[in-house]
């Protein structure tokens, strides 16, 4: 049921920051802009459900008028065929927003059960969602890497920035499980290896305030794979958030510029915490759900004998395993966008 109260305040509420915006200036136009561009498409979303409406109700008049009676009887079915659809995008429009859905995102893999194989199988993962974010336009920088000697990843950092990233990214985070015969593997056989995903919602400089008796800031020797690119300068910066125990590197040329870095990620995890404590205040039931944000929950199994991807959440199995790999994501991820849509929608249908 759509609750029409609630349509009344959006829609008066859009009309107030429009006539607001021809009378504002400077900074404030900016702050209201924002909420405006947010309404748009919701109060466009009701004037098209209310609009609907207004012909059904009309149609059905008209089969009262013999002069009228036939184009109303043939217009009904086309009305009534369309309000459902109107409806349930209109329910899509009304639900909550994650306020982090259109920020930027840390990116963190690193290799779980499998040794070198898993190791190797993260820097594949890595690839695929560079090639994914290539795709999107959008641009994907390594903050933290660190090598095997045969080509694997011990562990990578890297930012990506662009429209809606972690909208489409937050699903990611969990134990990606592969099952393939490895480089290594002389007798054939297929071995099981993971490696851990995990993405981060960029903090802002007002979400986390962080004090500076809170941190330990040490610099160190910074070296690249196989003893190329080594710094001759003590450069790379750790810094250990003592509360937390969070301890997070970055390794560019520059010490300041390191800082920077180093400093963002370490906010961006301070900001993922809270976000995970604030979300399990408010659900119990959070664990359950697609996207919980639980790091040590098996998502996907990627099959390569038999070619098959498949996301364990929402029972989903694609047998384009090479193309997914290539970074064609967006069928599965928009598959747990749309479950974790129809999640919300029944919690809000029982009053939750």
């Amino acid at each position: 049921m759509i609750p029409t109260d609630r349509l009344d305040q959006i829609t008066q509420r859009f009309e107030y920051l429009e006539a607001a915006m021809a009378a504002a200036s400077g900074s404030e136009i900016a702050a209201l802009a924002k909420e405006y561009s947010d309404l748009k498409p919701v109060v466009e979303q009701i004037a098209l459900w209310r609009q609907l409406r207004a012909d059904l109700a009309d149609a059905q008049e008209m089969l009262a008028d013999p002069d009228m009676k036939e184009l109303a009887e043939e217009e009904l079915p086309i009305l009534r065929a369309r309000l459902p659809e109107a409806e349930h995008d209109l329910q899509l429009a009304l639900l909550p927003k994650d306020e982090a859905d259109a920020r930027p995102a840390m990116l963190e893999i690193r290799p779980g059960t499998g040794g070198e194989e898993a190791a190797l199988f993260a820097g594949d993962l890595l690839r695929m969602y560079q090639r994914y974010a290539e795709g999107r336009g959008w641009k994907l920088e390594i903050v933290e890497e660190q090598a095997t000697e045969l080509g694997g990843i011990k562990e990578v950092v890297a930012h990506i920035s662009g429209e809606n990233v972690f909208a489409r990214l937050k699903y990611e985070s969990g134990v990606h499980r592969v099952q393939r015969v490895p480089t290594t593997e002389s007798g054939g056989r297929i071995h099981t290896s993971a490696a851990t995903v995990a993405v981060l919602p960029e903090a802002q400089d007002v979400d986390i305030e962080i004090s500076q008796n809170d941190i330990r800031i040490d610099t160190m020797r910074s070296s690249g794979a196989g003893g190329q690119h080594v710094n001759t300068t003590d450069s790379a910066v750790r810094i250990t958030h003592m509360p937390s125990g969070i301890v997070v590197t970055s390794s560019e040329k520059s010490q300041h510029r390191n800082r920077e870095i180093a400093m963002q990620v370490l906010r961006t995890k301070l900001y993922d915490l809270e976000r995970h404590k604030a979300d399990s205040e408010r659900s119990a039931s959070r664990a359950a759900q697609v996207g919980s944000g639980d790091r040590s929950e098996r998502i996907r199994t990627y099959n390569f004998p038999q070619g098959r991807m498949t996301d364990h959440r929402i029972n989903l199995t694609l047998y384009k395993l090479d193309q997914v790999m290539q970074g064609d994501l967006d069928e599965v991820i928009d598959a747990l966008t749309a479950d974790a849509q129809s999640t919300m929608l029944a919690e809000m249908g029982h009053g939750t």
